[in-house]
Parts: C-alpha cells; structure tokens; sequence
C-alpha cells in the first residue's frame, strides 16, 4: 500500500540549457512535469491530486532568468521571481503595474522562490479539483461547486462552462493589462502568443489553462514600451494580506492626455478561470476625465453578465468597487 508521507517516486532531470530541456522534454511529452520555482507542483503531487513519471527542473537554466531592456520595451525570462519583479528598478520606474502585482503574491518566501513563468501558468484553484475528485476540468461529468450545496464562495462570476473555478494569478491580469506577449519554445523552433490570447477558459479547453502544450516551455515574457510609464492603478482584495489567493483583483493602465483618457486597458482577477478584460469599460470612460464621477458612472458595465453562484455573490459589488477605485485614485 503507497505511503502518503512521501512524494511518489518520479524520475529527475535538472538541464542546464534550454535546447537540452526542450529534448526532455518532447521525448517525456504529457508524462513529464516542467518545475520552475516548483511552488504549485509540488502541493499537486504531495495531495496525490496529480501525478507525473519525470519531473523537469528548469531552475538550472540562467538563460531563463534576468530582465532585458530592449528595443521596444522589456523582455522578461520566465524563471525570473517574483522578488526580483517586484524590486526591479526598471520595472518600477516604466511598468509599476507588474511589480506592483508581483509584490503582492503570498507571502515574501514564495515570492523569493516563485516564478512570474510559474505564476502566471498556474492552474485554477477549487477545493473539488485540488482534492483529486473528478469532477469536469478532472475528466469527470460534474462540477461539485456549481452546486446549491458546493462551496463556491471564491469561484467564478464569468466564463462558467461547465468549471467554475477562478484563475488564482495576481500577475496575469497584470500582464494583459501591459500588453505582452508571451514568448513559447519547443524543440521545433519559437512562438509568439499575445497575453491575452495565452490564456483559455473551460469553454475551449476544460483541461488546460493555458495553450502550453506537452513538449513547450514558456521562456520569456515581453512587455512593449506602449505602456511604459502609463497611469498604473492595481489593487488586490484577499482573505489575509499574506500567503492567500486573491478574492478579486484589478489591474489598470491609463495614458491621459489633457486631462482625459485616452486609452486604457482594465482587466480584473479571479473572477474567471482566465484574466478578464473589461472592455466596455475602457470604451466607456475613453475621453473621460479619472475621477470618481467617471467611475461611478461605468461600475455597473464591469458586472454585466456575471452568474452569481450560491456564496460568491459578494464579487459583484466588489469588483464594481474596485473599477470606482482604479478611476478615482
């Protein structure tokens, strides 16, 4: 009988370059499990919830760490931690948004440990999924927390075919706020996929969160000068103000000229299993001064069409709240 005192066994590979972990692993393909800072793997397998024949640590590749000043913005290597993001002068100074976000994260262990690549490709959070029952998103047929009796209480509004279970990134919204494009290699050559296209709801893959697949490695994330130095507003609401999941998150980018805006991009957290854009707000308030009076006005379009489940009715007011907020600071 298998001791759940310890990991199960499982193979080790530790490349020092990423040609060499990009062989790895399309020959492993879905039996191996690519590890950065190992924050959410290692919960994943220890709760036997999910298991793999070969684990892939990426930690070794220096190439995958650093931030990059180049000619049209930043490039940022997906091993990078979140401390580093957080503290980074440059970040700071042109995108305070992400190290706002990043700085944010749990708690400053995690965050000295924890990845913006692993952050940001983590798998949604449900009591039912982590626990290893099957429900949808595991191969089942039933979501246990869209239930009248499920605990629900930090799922999705949004976005809930058949798993309402919410994205637990405080830099994923972050990221699609700043436009950037996420930077993905296999043994076949690179690719290039918008942020806001990198990540993907139940509706189109109920398995996956993101459109990673088995033999691919996000190396980099590149942020465009277009949002550089922009009015940046973000705001995290959780339980504890450390070491937990955000109940609803906002990041906001302005560029105002004259006093008015004239474009934004807003995109809230944990409403959804993916980072939300709120698009009719940001062509609500286009030409608007940010004030409060602006953001009373378009609150109510940032939950329009949300599902209330039996306990997650909070969110509504919350997340109209901090779009008020995100325009009148």
């Amino acid at each position: 009988m298998p001791s759940y005192d310890v990991m199960p066994n499982m193979e080790l590979y530790q490349p020092a370059r990423v040609e060499e972990a990009l062989d790895i692993a399309d020959r492993l393909a879905e039996r191996g499990w690519l590890v950065g800072g190992g924050q959410d793997t290692y919960g994943w397998l220890k709760d036997r919830a999910k298991s793999a024949e070969a684990l892939i640590d990426l930690s070794g590749i220096e190439s995958l760490r650093g931030i990059r000043e180049t000619a049209d913005g930043i490039e940022i290597g997906a091993l990078t931690t979140l401390t580093e993001i957080a503290n980074n002068p440059l970040i700071q100074e042109r995108y305070a948004l992400l190290s706002d976000a990043a700085g944010v994260v749990a708690s400053p262990q995690i965050r000295n440990i924890g990845t913006i690549g692993g952050n940001l490709s983590q798998d949604v959070r449900c009591w039912y999924y982590r626990r290893g029952l099957s429900c949808y998103r595991a191969g089942g047929n039933l979501c246990y927390a869209d239930t009248p009796e499920g605990m629900n209480r930090e799922h999705s509004l949004f976005e809930t075919s058949r798993c309402v279970a919410a994205s637990p990134s405080d830099t994923a919204p972050a990221v699609v706020a700043l436009d950037a494009t996420m930077v993905i290699r296999n043994v076949d050559g690179e690719r290039t996929v918008s942020a806001e296209d990198y990540f993907v709801g139940p509706a189109v893959d109920i398995e996956n969160t993101t459109v990673l697949r088995p033999g691919e490695i996000l190396t980099a994330v590149r942020i465009p000068s277009t949002w550089a130095n922009a009015t940046f507003y973000f705001e995290k609401v959780a339980d504890r103000n450390v070491w937990d999941f955000s109940l609803v998150n906002i990041a906001a980018a302005f560029q105002i000229s004259g006093g008015t805006i004239q474009n934004s991009r807003i995109v809230a957290g944990a409403v959804q299993a993916t980072p939300r854009r709120l698009t009719r707000v940001e062509n609500a308030v286009r030409g608007q001064a940010r004030t409060a009076a602006t953001g009373e006005s378009v609150a109510a379009l940032a939950a329009e069409g949300a599902r209330v489940l039996a306990h997650n009715g909070y969110k509504v007011p919350l997340l109209q709240n901090l779009v008020k907020r995100s325009l009148s600071a």
